[in-house]
């Protein structure tokens, strides 16, 4: 994409399919108001029933609670988790009494994604009838590694590779940009830039790395609750996952393109 373009606003360019997408989690969070029997394993037990044929695998954890957007990723209070994954564990459902997450490392397509955001909505809306949705979050995160680090200055545009790809970088074991863009409705949280080994952005959405990687973390959240609309909320975060495709497009270079398997 042109660096005359502004990715905030610009039209969805064509998309590029990458054989080898460097893509490593896609995460979308619906956040409501809490519903406290959401911890009571009767009361969940129907939701289960209604996604079990998808994801049969099911664990109960104790956990922080985690939020998309700027901030801390977790919240203090502990809170009873549902883990809802499929047989290969590439795809997980966390429900908790104020959200369900989707996420999954084996992504195929926004309409396999938002597909299956659409039926966990549905049953959401069925069996746990939140009053509305607090807030909506959808997260891409993508990491290089090997001797793709040492070509960023190929792979990406200046803008966003910052110090990264230029001689001074040699000494850097750490640079990592954070930016927040607001839009009329939502925000942008985008993050880039090279982390040493055992590095990450978020301990809960990015496990470290064995060695150097440079990684783009793109995440768009809502700004104001809305009611609780399963249309509304798959049509939205579809959205929101076509404005971080654009942003995307316009950080990578036609050769990252190609690299990853592309066809520019």
């Amino acid at each position: 994409m042109s660096d005359t373009i502004d990715p905030l606003v610009a039209p969805l360019p064509p998309e590029v399919p990458l054989k080898d997408a460097p893509l490593v989690r896609v995460i979308t969070q619906l956040r409501f108001p809490e519903i406290l029997s959401v911890e009571q394993r009767d009361f969940v037990a129907p939701f289960q029933e209604a996604i079990r044929s998808t994801y049969p695998v099911l664990r109960q954890e104790r956990t922080q609670g985690f939020l998309l957007g700027p901030g801390a990723s977790a919240s203090a209070k502990a809170q009873i988790a549902w883990r809802f994954s499929d047989a290969t564990g590439h795809w997980r459902v966390s429900l908790t009494p104020n959200f369900l997450a989707l996420e999954t490392t084996k992504y195929v397509s926004r309409d396999d994604f938002f597909g299956r955001l659409k039926v966990l909505a549905q049953a959401l809306d069925e069996h746990l009838e939140p009053a509305q949705l607090d807030r909506l979050g959808v997260r891409y995160i993508d990491r290089i590694t090997g001797d793709a680090v040492d070509h960023i200055a190929k792979l990406v545009i200046p803008e966003v590779r910052g110090i990264t790809g230029t001689i001074a970088s040699a000494h850097a074991a750490h640079a990592l940009s954070e930016s927040i863009f607001e839009l009329p409705d939502a925000r942008v949280l985008a993050r880039w830039g090279v982390l040493p080994a055992g590095g990450t952005v978020d301990p809960a959405a990015l496990e470290p790395a064995n060695e150097k990687s440079w990684v783009l973390d793109i995440d768009m959240f809502s700004r104001a609750p809305v009611p609780f609309d399963v249309e509304r909320v798959v049509a939205e975060a579809k959205r929101y996952a076509e404005r971080i495709y654009t942003i995307f497009r316009w950080a990578v270079t036609n050769e990252f393109l190609r690299r990853y398997g592309g066809e520019p």
